[in-house]
């Protein structure tokens, strides 16, 4: 109730309530009219009348014309819905969704500005805060995974991290499934060293990458499409990124205590491109900071 004590809804100074209040009253004057004139004809008791040639189960269907209330009722609301849309309440007309919608993309155009001009450093930061809220849930505080339930993310980016996956498998990204132990020992060492160092030095590990994992991931790991991910771009945030916006299948394999939680959803009608791009910052400096804890 508004200070006069009278309810707001009868504000006639306000559109969408007068259309309101009027589509109200035309709707139940036509109602009241159609079924008084269907109920006199109901009373009327006819001696002879014209059936359609539509039987069902015996009983006929009388072959009456269009009831006029419900031709000038469709032809009403024709017309009420051409008016409402061009004069009553035309779409470019102030609507509380319209001023939200409009509220929404300032602040992110302001949003955006602002994240622009942030530093790595801000960055990471920035993305610890969203990490802790939609991620530390599965991958724990730290993100080393929770014993098991989740990637430890601490690992992930460098040789160790490739190492465990060449061990267990992969699936996921939108991609196959890369069976677990396709390669293993000394040549899992080394093409995992040929990888984390951006495929540079360790020939060793090079023979190893172009017998058994160029096939899938192209010569210089750039990735083929709908077949393997990119690798030229492990250990950096827009292979994090990548991650975020595609989601990743669970390893179903549960050796030496590797426990499964269930698949990673994507996060891109989640997060913001920005946000994304934050928290892949802050997973790329949990696995350098692994590095430097061991």
């Amino acid at each position: 109730m508004n200070e006069k004590g009278s309810f707001a809804f009868f504000n006639l100074s306000d559109n969408v309530n007068l259309i309101s209040i009027i589509g109200a009253v035309v709707i139940f004057l036509a109602v009241f009219i159609v079924v008084s004139n269907a109920y006199k004809q109901m009373k009327q008791k006819r001696a002879e009348v014209e059936l359609s040639e539509h039987v069902w189960d015996g009983i006929g269907e009388y072959k009456n014309p269009l009831p006029l209330g419900w031709a000038l009722m469709f032809v009403v609301l024709i017309v009420f819905a051409v008016w409402y849309f061009l004069l009553g309440y035309p779409l470019n007309k102030y609507s509380s969704i319209g001023e939200y919608n409009e509220e929404v993309s300032a602040y992110n155009a302001k949003y955006n500005a602002r994240y622009e001009t942030l530093n790595k450093e801000q960055k990471e930061a920035m993305g610890e805060s969203v990490f802790m809220v939609q991620c530390a849930p599965c991958h724990g505080l730290e993100g080393s995974g929770m014993d098991g339930k989740a990637q430890d993310l601490t690992r992930w980016g460098s040789a160790k991290g490739i190492e465990f996956t060449l061990k267990h498998g992969s699936t996921g990204l939108g991609y196959g499934q890369m069976p677990a132990e396709l390669v293993d020992g000394d040549d899992a060492k080394n093409v995992a060293l040929f990888i984390a160092n951006g495929f540079k030095g360790n020939d060793a590990g090079k023979e190893v990458f172009e017998e058994n994992c160029a096939s899938c991931h192209g010569e210089e790991g750039e990735g083929m499409e709908e077949v393997a991910p990119a690798l030229n771009t492990y250990g950096t945030y827009q292979f994090v990124a990548n991650v975020l916006k595609s989601g990743k299948i669970a390893n179903q394999d549960d050796k030496e205590g590797v426990l499964v939680i269930g698949d990673m959803p994507s996060f891109s009608h989640i997060l913001s491109d920005n946000q994304i791009e934050a928290v892949a910052h802050y997973v790329s400096s949990l696995s350098k900071q692994g590095d430097k804890d061991e």
